[in-house]
């Protein structure tokens, strides 16, 4: 199996100019027997021309993580282009609480125009922040730049202080200009460090026992609905999702936790880092995409707290939701088994859905993440061998310590280390290898040729990835699913979730449509045309 995919790969390489060629082999590897744990290169710029499917800074700081924030005022300094790309599209779902506001049916813009790149956009913004108090007094606006923006040079920073003191609510800008780092990741790290430095901590709430935050978790197709679901029927105090959902208020008492459960950790891992430096709150990396993967969490997450009640409590919910789920399940086992897949999400659900995935007899032969860095693929041990370039310099770092008054010890250091030593991934995520099967390829930053030339060679029966990869795979006739967003279902989380995913792909596997359709350009040629005659050719003269 070695040499038919190292065949393969060369296969796939083979076209590419000798400098591509060596660059590209660098972020595709194959995992066996003898390199369990192979090095991939991850988290560097895409070689011009290739067809990426990575987005940009601003995707991952306003479409990822701070759009989901339901009563805050999102507002895109730039072209109303960017704007449209973050409205709705991850399908991030939420509903105003009691009292409370839910801005997430709208999206807002400047909409910066020629004429605002000529002259600058600063008053534009400021009437922007300005009109959104008026008409919709939000708890807190978010301005967020774009490229013209930063190219430009506008201050939004200062516009955001001076609108914070004038309106007294939170005003914060997020220089999240697209072209900052080499992927989305960079987004999602600014997020990041402005969540932390100006929203938690900030709150007034009271310390309830048994709290917890579900960190990287965004409510897509109302995922974060039936992990709390599950959560509270233990008897969990889920304070937040960061950010699925989620209230600014609820954001602001995130520090009161107990630990912090860490679905997606390469959009989330900073804050889970800092929270811990700075509050003491532990964290662990949690998956609850898939039957295996929820209840391993489950009790992983009883293993933390160490109290007989929730030991008990966990296995009393766990036997009653299998007891639920079991006739379905064991239905779409039988007809999912066997099966394969190719895996290519985003930074950690590329490794959160092959649990599912085996839950269902399916066997992943091919997964990698469009902005993953090495520690997505190879786990925690290896950031230290990390180097930082240019790129990753842009971003910011921002330093935490010990909070005087809100640090607590919860785990200490010696039990956090016992834990681990039992399974317990307490400050530690494994990453994607760990999860592959031997003879498997991994692989990062795919494109548009080296997913099609692995489609032919491997014939995998479905291909799990984003929007802009999702046609191209069907009109190979084969089966495609969004996982940024699940197209127009879900929830795809806990036991019911994994009810819903395994539907949708028998669904599509036993309905196999485009595999009936032949495009034209496959009967008939695109353009004709004939050799013009020497004399139309030379303007009739001799």
């Amino acid at each position: 199996m070695r040499k038919k995919l190292d065949k393969v790969v060369n296969e796939v390489l083979e076209p590419y100019p000798a400098k591509t060629y060596k660059k590209r082999k660098e972020h595709i590897v194959i995992k066996t027997e003898e390199s369990p744990n192979p090095v991939i290169t991850a988290n560097v710029r895409t070689i011009p021309g290739v067809i990426t499917a990575r987005g940009c800074c601003y995707a991952g700081c306003k479409g990822v993580v701070m759009g989901p924030i339901k009563d805050m005022v999102h507002i895109t300094h730039g072209p109303i282009g960017c704007c449209f790309y973050t409205w709705g599209g991850r399908r991030f779902k939420s509903k105003a609480e009691e009292g409370g506001q839910n801005f997430n049916e709208y999206v807002f813009s400047t909409d910066m125009e020629e004429k605002n790149i000529v002259f600058g956009g600063v008053d534009k913004l400021k009437n922007a922040i300005k009109e959104a108090v008026e008409i919709f007094h939000p708890k807190a606006i978010g301005v967020y730049a774009t490229c013209p923006v930063g190219l430009i040079g506008d201050d939004i920073n200062a516009v955001a202080r001076e609108a914070s003191k004038l309106y007294g609510i939170d005003v914060l800008a997020f220089n999240c200009e697209g072209y900052k780092g080499v992927t989305q990741s960079a987004g999602h790290h600014i997020a990041n460090n402005t969540v932390m430095s100006e929203i938690i901590g900030k709150g007034n709430g009271q310390h309830k026992k048994y709290s917890v935050n579900i960190l990287g978790e965004y409510n897509i197709g109302g995922d974060s609905w039936e992990i709390e679901r599950i959560l509270e029927k233990i008897g969990y105090n889920v304070i937040t999702a960061l950010t699925g959902d989620a209230s600014y208020e609820h954001i602001q008492n995130a520090n009161l936790a107990d630990v912090n459960l860490v679905q997606c950790y390469r959009s989330i891992n900073y804050i889970a880092g800092m929270m811990q430096t700075k509050y003491g709150i532990p964290w662990i990396k949690c998956n609850f995409i898939g039957i295996k993967g929820t209840i391993d969490t489950l009790r992983e997450l009883a293993a933390v707290f160490d109290d007989p009640y929730l030991y008990k409590k966990t296995e009393e919910i766990i036997a009653e939701e299998l007891a639920e789920i079991e006739t379905d399940i064991d239905y779409y086992k039988e007809r999912l088994k066997g099966k394969l897949a190719c895996l290519y999400v985003g930074g950690s659900r590329a490794q959160t859905y092959q649990v599912l995935l085996k839950d269902l007899g399916v066997k992943t032969i091919l997964a990698g993440h469009e902005f993953g860095h090495r520690d997505d693929y190879e786990g925690s041990e290896v950031i230290p061998t990390i180097k930082v370039d240019a790129d990753s310099k842009n971003i910011p770092e921002i330093t935490v310590e010990p909070d005087k008054e809100k640090y607590r010890v919860i785990v200490p250091k010696e039990r956090a280390e016992a834990l681990r030593k039992e399974g317990v991934p307490v400050s530690y995520y494994g990453g994607l290898e760990k999860e592959m099967d031997n003879d498997t390829v991994i692989i990062d930053d795919l494109n548009a040729h080296e997913m099609e030339k692995f489609i032919r060679e491997l014939h995998p029966d479905m291909f799990l990835t984003g929007i802009k990869e999702k046609y191209v795979i069907e009109k190979m006739g084969v089966l495609s699913r969004q996982l940024h967003s699940y197209d127009y279902t879900g929830p795809y989380a806990g036991f019911k979730g994994a009810v819903v995913f395994a539907r949708e792909l028998a669904r599509g596997v036993y309905t196999p449509a485009w595999k009936y359709l032949t495009p034209p350009w496959k009967k008939q040629p695109l353009i004709e045309g004939k050799l013009s005659d020497e004399s139309a050719v030379s303007g009739g003269e001799k």
